[in-house]
């Protein structure tokens, strides 16, 4: 079985500066890591090879400094790694990303089974994976807990709804969102860091595509633009009130009415 896990080097702070033309993070210079929820996606992948004795290959889309995160999935348990980067491919939109990510799959290979973290720290949208699946027509599944079992040209999985816990069957290929907490990520192996080979990663840009329009890809390919995104203002002004429920309460109000929200 031939499994993908998809991956992305996320800011390892909240305090990332905007460009303000742009609208899009300003990462140089800023201190990186693995998306926690591709952790998930990860391990799931690594359970899955194991049984099914498969391979996992790990795939990102970002700058060369994103390579970084590909050594880490390898250094945990994958078999090779793609980076999609391109100065083109800055300030993708989810739709525009998703796009990109299509592309570079059809080219790092023929896959069964495609895990995407939930969502990333950084954009918090979890549109990246379906969209994906919707790009290359084939059936995904969300907020995926579990993997219960395969057959023949199947995968069944557990996954979490709003309301309820619900158990599908899939053809494959497919791709699946993994849940936070699904499993525990293990980590990286020394062993396997001493061993890493340049060999087992390799970089795919637009020239590789089969689509070389750049107008698909990023700020140009994206339908959504940012209009304005600022950071909140932070204050520590606080006020302490001590006494009994009915005080607190009546001095609440007071503010909630001086404010106009009552």
């Amino acid at each position: 079985m031939e499994i993908l896990v998809c991956i992305k080097q996320v800011p390892g702070t909240a305090n990332v500066e905007v460009d303000s033309v742009t609208g899009v993070l300003k990462r140089d210079g800023v201190e990186s890591k693995l998306n926690p929820y591709d952790l998930f996606a990860l391990e799931m992948g690594f359970e899955l090879a194991e049984k099914e004795k498969g391979h996992v290959t790990v795939i990102t889309m970002g700058p060369m400094q994103a390579m970084d995160a590909l050594k880490e999935a390898v250094c945990m348990g994958a078999e090779a790694g793609v980076l999609v980067s391109d100065r083109c491919f800055a300030g993708a939109d989810v739709c525009a990303t998703s796009y990109t990510l299509c592309q570079g799959i059809q080219k790092a290979g023929t896959f069964d089974v495609i895990l995407c973290g939930k969502q990333t720290t950084d954009g918090d949208t979890a549109q990246v994976g379906p969209e994906i699946a919707e790009f290359m027509g084939i059936p995904h599944g969300a907020n995926v807990l579990a993997i219960t079992g395969t057959d023949g040209n199947g995968i069944t999985v557990r996954m979490n709804l709003e309301h309820r816990i619900q158990t599908q069957r899939m053809t494959m290929p497919c791709l699946l969102t993994v849940e936070k907490d699904a499993n525990t990520p293990r980590l990286p192996s020394y062993k396997r860091k001493l061993d890493l080979s340049v060999e087992c990663l390799k970089t795919v840009s637009l020239k590789d595509f089969n689509d070389q329009d750049t107008g698909h890809y990023g700020l140009d390919g994206s339908p959504t633009q940012v209009e304005r995104i600022f950071p909140p203002d932070k204050t520590e002004d606080k006020v302490i009130m001590e006494g009994k429920g009915p005080e607190l309460a009546q001095y609440l109000a007071g503010i909630l009415q001086e404010k106009k929200f009552l």
